[in-house]
C-alpha cells in the first residue's frame, strides 16, 4: 500500500512538472514572437481604441497579424466621431479606409494654450505624427508634456497623447510615413481577428 502510494505521488509530481514546464515553454515562445518583431516592418499599422484607451502596433509576419506593442493613450474630452473644428472630438476612420501618418514633425518647441490658466505652455513632447483625416486638420498622435497625468483618459481637443516616452519609442520604433491608423468608433471593441490575439 505504502509502495503504491509513493508512485501516485511521484505520477502526480511529474504531471505537474510536465505541465508546468509546457506553460512555461509556452509563454517563453509568445516572448521570444514579440521580441522578433520589436522594430515594425513598413506591414505594420496602428489601431487606436476609444473604449479602451490605448494605441496599438500590429505587424503582419510571415502572414500572421502580430501584436508588436501597447500605449495607454488619451483621447477627445467629448466622445464621438469629430463633426466640426472646436468640438473636442476625435475623428473615427470609416471601415475599410484607415487614415495615415502624412508627416512626423519635431514638436519639442510646440506651446499651446488649453485656456486653463497656465497660459501658453509646451504641450506636445518630442514628435507629433500628422494624420490625413479628410474633413478635419491639425489631427495627430503626439506626447503629452504637462498634461502626462491624462494618460489614459479623454481630456484632449480632439488628438491623441502619449505619455512624452512613449510617443518617442513609438517615433524611433516603429512609425512611419504613409502608416495607416485605425480609430475605433466609441464602443467598438475588439475585431475579431484581435480576439483571436487575445487568446
Amino acid at each position: 500500500m505504502k509502495k503504491l502510494l509513493i508512485a501516485l505521488v511521484a505520477i502526480a509530481c511529474i504531471g505537474t512538472a510536465t505541465a508546468q514546464s509546457k506553460a512555461k515553454a509556452k509563454k517563453v515562445s509568445q516572448k521570444a514572437k514579440t521580441e522578433k518583431v520589436s522594430k515594425a516592418s513598413k506591414s505594420s499599422f496602428i489601431v487606436i481604441s476609444k473604449k479602451d484607451l490605448n494605441l496599438r502596433v500590429y505587424d503582419v509576419v510571415k502572414g500572421d497579424t502580430v501584436l508588436v506593442k501597447e500605449f495607454p493613450a488619451c483621447l477627445s474630452k467629448n466622445k464621438g466621431n469629430k463633426q466640426k473644428r472646436g468640438d473636442m472630438k476625435t475623428p473615427e476612420s470609416p471601415k475599410g479606409k484607415p487614415f495615415r501618418i502624412s508627416q512626423i514633425q519635431d514638436a519639442s518647441t510646440w506651446h499651446h494654450d488649453f485656456r486653463d490658466g497656465r497660459g501658453c505652455i509646451k504641450a506636445y513632447g518630442h514628435w507629433f505624427l500628422r494624420l490625413v483625416t479628410p474633413g478635419h486638420s491639425g489631427i495627430g498622435i503626439h506626447g503629452s508634456t504637462n498634461n502626462e497625468s491624462s494618460v489614459p483618459g479623454r481630456a484632449s481637443e480632439g488628438c491623441i497623447r502619449l505619455l512624452d516616452t512613449d510617443i518617442i519609442t513609438l517615433k524611433e520604433k516603429y512609425a512611419y510615413v504613409g502608416m495607416p491608423v485605425i480609430i475605433k468608433a466609441e464602443n467598438e471593441g475588439l475585431y475579431d481577428w484581435e480576439k483571436k490575439l487575445e487568446k
